[in-house]
C-alpha cells in the first residue's frame, strides 16, 4: 500500500492513500506552491504575542480539516452512498478552504478590505494555478465543484455544510488545535462523540446531530464561546493587531500622499502599498514574512509615526487597553477625554487611539436567528418519537449563547496609561482594579 503520512499534534496520524485516485489528488494538491505557502501564514495571526506556543500555521490546520472531513464522510458512508466525485470535491474543498488567506490571516483583511474566501475561489478556478491543474487532472468539472462547495452552492448541500456552517470540520479542528497550541484548555470538547452522532436529514438534505450527541454539541458551543472570550478576544492579541493595522494604514497613507516609504522594488508588496490592483499571482506571492520584513526596514523610516509604530510592533511594545463596560453617555465622554489625553501626550489619535469592537472578529457566537439554514445547528429531540429541530429549542445552553458577547475597548500607548487609568477609575469607581484589567 502506497501512502503518505503526516504526524499531527492534534490528530496524531493523518494518512493519505497515494495508490487511490482520491489520495493521489490530495497529495498533489498539498504539494502545490499555493498550498505550501500556507506554511508561512500563522493560523492565529498575532496570538503568539500573547501565547508563545501559538506558532502553528494555516498549513497544519488545513491538513487537520481534511482529516476530519475524511473521517466524517467515512462515518456518513456507513448509512448512505456518497458518490466518489462528490467525496473528492468535499475533501479538496476542506483542504483548500483557507488557501486564499493573506498575511497574518484576518488582520490584513481589515486593512485592505478583502475576504479570503473570494481569493480561495479565484485560486481554485484560475487555470494558471497548480491547484487548478491538479483538480482538472482528476476531473474537468472538479474546480467548479470545489468552488461551489466553498461558496455554499453545492448539491448535496450537506457536503457544503461540512466545510462551512456552525458545525463544520473547520471549526472542529481549529478549536482543538488553537486550544492545544496556546495552552488554553477552553477549546476542548468531545470530537469523537460528535462525529459518531452526525447524520443527514433526507427531507432537507442537511446535517443534523442525533439525540445522543446533544451534550457533546453543547460542550462544543461552550468551548467555542470560551475560546473567543479568552483567546480570540484577548486584549494583548487585539492590541498587537491594532498596532499592526495602524502601521500599515500609516504606510499606505504616506504613499498615497506622495511621501517616500521604503519597499522591496518589483514585489507584490510594493503594488499593495501603491494601491495597485493585485492579481491573483500577486496575492499568492505574499505571506507573513513580507510584512515582517518591511516593518523591520520601516524602523529606520524618516516618518516618525511609521518608525515608532514599526519599532513598537517588532519589539512587542504594544498598546494598553481597557474595556468600556459603562453606560453609553459615560462611555462617549470617556472616549472623548481619553482621546484628548493621547493627543496631549504627543500621539496622533488616528494611529494611537484605537476603538476595538467584538464585531471586528469574523465569527460571532452561535445565533439561531441567522436567516441562512447553514448557520443553525439541528438536532434530533427525543427517542420514542424523535423529531429534528433547531438546537436552541431543546438546549438552555444554546439559548444562552445567542445573547452573544459584547466587547468595546480602547487601545492606547503605555506612555499615557497613568492618566487614562485615572480617568477610568473616576468614570467607573466600582470597577475592578484597572491595572489588573489592562493588557500586560
Amino acid at each position: 500500500m502506497a501512502e503518505r503520512i503526516y504526524r499531527d499534534p492534534v490528530h496524531n496520524i493523518i494518512r493519505l492513500r497515494t495508490d487511490m485516485p482520491e489520495g493521489a489528488l490530495l497529495v498533489r494538491l498539498i504539494d502545490t506552491p499555493e498550498f505550501q505557502r500556507l506554511r508561512r501564514i500563522k493560523q492565529l495571526g498575532l496570538a503568539l504575542y500573547t501565547y508563545q506556543g501559538a506558532e502553528h500555521s494555516r498549513f497544519a490546520h488545513s491538513l487537520g480539516v481534511l482529516h476530519l472531513m475524511m473521517r466524517v464522510l467515512d462515518r456518513l458512508s456507513e448509512t448512505r452512498r456518497i458518490e466518489p466525485e462528490d467525496r473528492a470535491a468535499a475533501c479538496a474543498a476542506a483542504l483548500l478552504h483557507d488557501v486564499g488567506h493573506g498575511p497574518f490571516s484576518h488582520v490584513m483583511e481589515k486593512v485592505l478590505d478583502f475576504h479570503h474566501e473570494a481569493w480561495t475561489v479565484r485560486t481554485v478556478l484560475n487555470e494558471g494555478t497548480e491547484i487548478n491543474k491538479a483538480l482538472r487532472a482528476y476531473s474537468s468539472e472538479l474546480p467548479r465543484r470545489v468552488a461551489d462547495i466553498i461558496e455554499g452552492n453545492f448539491q448535496p448541500a450537506y457536503l457544503a455544510q461540512l466545510v462551512s456552517s456552525q458545525l463544520d470540520v473547520d471549526r472542529m479542528d481549529y478549536l482543538l488545535r488553537d486550544s492545544l497550541m496556546t495552552g488554553a484548555k477552553y477549546g476542548i470538547y468531545d470530537l469523537e462523540w460528535i462525529i459518531n452522532a452526525l447524520a443527514v436529514d433526507d427531507a432537507t438534505n442537511s446535517i443534523y446531530v442525533t439525540a445522543r450527541g446533544l451534550y457533546a454539541v453543547e460542550e462544543y458551543l461552550q468551548a467555542r464561546d470560551y475560546m473567543f472570550r479568552q483567546v480570540y478576544y484577548h486584549r494583548t492579541l487585539r492590541s498587537a493587531e491594532a498596532v499592526l493595522r495602524s502601521t500599515l494604514r500609516r504606510a499606505l497613507e504616506l504613499v498615497a500622499a506622495g511621501e517616500e516609504v521604503w519597499c522591496a522594488p518589483g514585489t507584490a508588496f510594493e503594488k499593495l502599498l501603491k494601491n495597485h490592483t493585485l492579481t491573483l499571482e500577486d496575492h499568492l506571492e505574499m505571506d507573513d514574512s513580507d510584512v515582517l520584513f518591511h516593518l523591520k526596514q520601516w524602523q529606520r523610516s524618516k516618518d516618525s509615526v511609521l518608525r515608532d509604530l514599526s519599532c513598537r510592533f517588532i519589539g512587542r511594545r504594544l498598546f494598553k487597553a481597557v474595556d468600556l463596560d459603562m453606560p453609553e453617555a459615560e462611555r462617549d465622554e470617556f472616549i472623548h477625554d481619553a482621546r484628548e489625553i493621547v493627543r496631549r501626550g504627543g500621539f496622533a489619535p488616528a494611529y494611537y487611539f484605537i476603538e476595538d469592537h467584538a464585531s471586528d472578529v469574523p465569527y460571532p457566537p452561535y445565533a439561531a436567528h441567522e436567516s441562512a439554514p447553514k448557520w443553525r445547528i439541528h438536532i434530533e429531540s427525543g427517542y420514542a418519537r424523535p423529531r429534528v429541530c433547531e438546537i436552541s429549542e431543546v438546549s438552555d445552553i444554546a439559548r444562552s449563547l445567542q445573547r452573544g458577547y459584547r466587547l468595546h475597548r480602547v487601545c492606547f500607548p503605555p506612555e499615557v496609561k497613568s492618566e487614562i487609568y485615572a480617568l477610568y477609575r473616576r468614570a467607573t469607581p466600582n470597577s475592578e482594579d484597572v491595572a489588573h484589567q489592562a493588557t500586560s
